[in-house]
């Protein structure tokens, strides 16, 4: 009989647990600036990025279309994005950062990527690496 239960080697389970791991400490700084963790997301995600559409959006944030295309409104007017009609299709929106956003997100992507380098300092850099690219493959990137 084994001693091992299912979930301590299922892959959902593993990253769900390893993702909490990631979060669960940068969270309190995500909302110590001023914002939610989909705010946050989206931030991260348009800071270095050219403008998406609100469907790319929200594929690339892990959220319902609807969703997004309520909380750009709103991100919209604090400031925090732009929103730019699409030139190839009138009736798609566009999604940038703005100077503002990106200047309220910059110091977070740093303390993101020192709390991953933290998180990680268990890991040879090649095996980093290696998890990095794994993942990215099984994302489907």
């Amino acid at each position: 009989m084994s001693t091992e239960r299912f979930v301590d080697g299922y892959l959902g389970y593993l990253l769900g647990q390893a993702n909490h791991a990631l979060y669960k400490n940068f969270d309190s700084q995500v909302r110590a600036a001023g914002l939610s963790s989909i705010e946050w997301r989206v931030l991260a995600t348009l800071h270095d990025s050219p403008p998406l559409t609100v469907s790319q959006l929200a594929h690339e944030v892990l959220a319902k279309q609807p969703t997004v295309t309520k909380l750009v409104q709103r991100m919209a007017e604090q400031g925090w994005v732009t929103l730019l009609a699409d030139p190839a299709d009138q009736r798609r929106t566009m999604v940038g950062a703005s100077a503002a956003g990106k200047r309220l997100v910059r110091p977070l992507l740093e303390k993101a990527r020192a709390h991953e380098s933290q998180l990680l300092r268990s890991l040879a850099a090649s095996e980093q690496q290696k998890l990095k690219q794994l993942l990215a493959k099984l994302a489907g990137r």
